[in-house]
């Protein structure tokens, strides 16, 4: 779990990350109206989502070799399906969230890794959620899906 205080600012890795409903994650650039895309406020995209199955990808498939705080989404997961969550409601921890849309690759990711990832990340950029009901959100916390 990771978030970032200020745009272009390295990703940290949190312990836990407290989930605001209608707002965003608490310390985070985009909650704080503080991120690289703020200008173009969403409000399905308050968390952010990517799989670990997709980093080891990158590393087997292209030889890029990227740490889970490079992507510079919200949340890594394991084992959870996130391209087939759109629409759906889950539950991770005490949040309660509802996946709105996939995310799509940005040359911004390029710009500060200085990794070609652009083309090998499409569809699988990881997962835009709106926080429906807030809470702690934990290392090791499963993702339920709800409907």
């Amino acid at each position: 779990m990771h978030l970032a205080p200020r745009s272009f600012l390295p990703m940290k890795a949190q312990e836990e990350l407290v989930l605001v409903a209608g707002r965003g994650i608490v310390g985070d650039r985009y909650e704080k109206g503080e991120g690289f895309y703020s200008d173009r406020p969403e409000e399905g995209r308050q968390v952010t989502l990517f799989e670990v199955e997709t980093l080891e990808a990158l590393a087997r498939d292209h030889k890029i070799r990227m740490t889970m705080g490079d992507h510079r989404r919200n949340i890594t997961t394991r084992d959870v399906p996130l391209n087939h969550l759109v629409g759906r409601r889950f539950r991770i921890g005490e949040a309660l969230l509802e996946a709105t849309r996939l995310a799509t690759p940005c040359r911004h990711i390029e710009q500060i890794t200085g990794l070609e990832v652009f083309t090998p990340l499409l569809n699988r950029s990881g997962l835009h959620a709106r926080i429906l009901t807030g809470g702690t959100v934990r290392m090791g916390d499963v993702v339920e899906i709800l409907t």
